[in-house]
């Protein structure tokens, strides 16, 4: 390695409008897998219009790979509109579930590590709770954390969504006759 620098390894968050058409979504990771990209999470869901879906993607790579992921994203057919969403002009959530072995002495200390992260308990089982936590994923990785001591039976998260803080870089999607 002499000589040689390496590229700095970073994520962004890309808010992709695309058409809501049977395969979009497989094209767009067919795109990633195919270039060998790496997606970090990604999420997916109808906007205001049900015409279109909102997808925002987490990628990670040097500067290069991530301008390429841009470029190559918005040549798609159905992509409308590719932007990445800064994280000082923008608003990120993720959403965890939780489930944790608790029995009834475990409980209260459960409820109060759920209460300090404003999660909610959503469910109650003989052996079990399962915890809904939102937030920023530094947040949902600290609350695991606190959970070390317990015994973790299963966990889902939806990875992030955002949109951009305003209205100045609000799309609009015209159609052209």
């Amino acid at each position: 390695m002499c000589g040689e620098r390496l590229a700095a390894v970073h994520k962004k968050a890309f808010q992709l409008i695309v058409d809501n058409t049977s395969g979009v979504l497989s094209r767009i990771s067919g795109l990633f897998s195919r270039r060998g990209y790496n997606i970090e999470s990604i999420t997916a869901g109808v906007t205001a219009d049900p015409r279109f879906t909102r997808i925002t993607i987490v990628a990670s790579g040097d500067d290069e790979i991530l301008d390429q992921i841009e470029k190559q994203v918005g040549k798609l057919v159905d992509v409308r509109d590719i932007r990445e969403l800064e994280p000082h002009t923008s608003v990120f959530r993720e959403l965890a579930l939780i489930k944790v072995k608790a029995g009834a002495q475990d409980r209260p200390g459960l409820i109060a590590v759920a209460n300090v992260f404003r999660a909610n308990i959503i469910d109650v089982g003989a052996e079990n709770l399962i915890i809904e936590l939102t937030g920023s994923q530094s947040k949902l990785e600290a609350f695991l954390k606190l959970l070390d001591g317990y015994e973790i039976l299963e966990v889902a998260r939806t990875g992030i969504a955002g949109l951009s803080r305003g209205v100045d870089r609000v799309v609009h999607i015209e159609e052209q006759l």
